[in-house]
């Protein structure tokens, strides 16, 4: 595996810090790609890593070892410009206070300070370098994955569209998704995180009502399930043709 400086050099990221106003820090990376679009603004997509690429302090970078070749790939060919932002959870959190292993779990009353401090990270690279409300995104894998459907949840208005992989989320919250472009995906033969938690969300979302939620399983596939479907430009192409209204 190629250190956190090598990433960040082939993909011509910058590593930064945020710093919430009570002294936490959040390490992230951030990619800007082509010119912001003829309103000025540059649609933006949020990251979450898994559970392997969690930062020691000194390697900001390793969350860009997954999927983020093919997604800055895929904005380099194909979109005029991209805000693409990958903050770091350090080795001793987690995005969400439930583990992977788990059949289900409920939703926390509020979202960890590491999940916390993503979002205002978030809220501030938007003001400051002119995101796009309209097209922002979110999509992550495994622990991210978690994260993702867990944003998703807590602010059920902000996004034009998700792309989750091997993650989870709170059944009960199904009704607060149901008007969200969501493409899910998971391995068939996960050993990790239980395929069970993409299949209940996705029918707890459409025994809502919600018919913009999407589920691809992969028969032969593991753990990995990020690999196809990001490799899978179409995949891409659909995350990012949704915009608010």
């Amino acid at each position: 595996m190629e250190n956190a400086a090598e990433i960040v050099a082939k993909f011509g990221a910058e590593r930064k810090t945020y710093v919430s106003p009570d002294g936490g820090h959040l390490e992230y990376c951030r990619k800007l790609v082509g010119k912001p679009a003829a309103n000025g603004k540059y649609p933006v997509l949020l990251f979450l890593h898994g559970a392997g690429q969690r930062g020691d302090g000194t390697n900001n970078g390793v969350q860009l070892y997954h999927a983020a070749a093919d997604i800055l790939t895929y904005a380099q060919e194909h979109l005029d410009s991209l805000l693409f932002l990958a903050p770091q959870c350090p080795a001793e959190s987690m995005w969400i206070e439930a583990s992977w292993s788990l059949k289900e779990h409920t939703m926390t009353k509020e979202p960890t300070p590491v999940l916390a401090m993503a979002m205002a990270m978030l809220r501030r690279e938007i003001e400051e370098t002119g995101g796009d409300p309209q097209r922002l995104y979110i999509s992550g894998l495994s622990m991210g994955g978690f994260g993702s459907w867990d944003v998703l949840s807590r602010y059920p208005d902000m996004f034009a569209a998700a792309l989750i992989c091997c993650g989870g989320g709170d059944l009960q919250q199904a009704p607060r998704l149901v008007n969200i472009p969501i493409y899910v995906f998971h391995g068939a033969k996960d050993p990790t995180v239980m395929p069970s938690r993409s299949r209940d969300m996705v029918q707890a979302i459409r025994q809502a009502g919600g018919k913009l939620v999407s589920y691809t399983e992969y028969p032969e596939e593991a753990h990995a399930s990020w690999i196809p479907a990001y490799s899978n430009q179409a995949n891409l192409q659909a995350l990012f043709s949704h915009r608010k209204i």
